[in-house]
């Protein structure tokens, strides 16, 4: 399944400025970011808690980051 994450992005550019340091930021390489954020890999479970931590992203808003549907 392809999710959207344009609403992701938007934040790690509000928060971050760079999907680099974002990746850094939750300890995974930018390739891998990269990858997750092309839904060539799924993130895990610790790197959407890991996320929303870091991007001061409510839990209760988290379905709306990381699982909306490509329509």
């Amino acid at each position: 399944m392809n999710w959207n994450y344009a609403k992701l992005r938007g934040r790690i550019k509000e928060i971050f400025g760079t999907q680099e340091a974002f990746a850094k930021a939750i300890g995974i390489s930018s390739v891998s970011l990269s990858q997750r954020l092309n839904n060539a890999l799924e993130f895990t479970q610790e790197e959407i808690f890991n996320s929303c931590e870091v991007l001061n992203i409510p839990l209760t808003d988290m379905m709306s980051y990381f699982f909306t549907k490509i329509v």
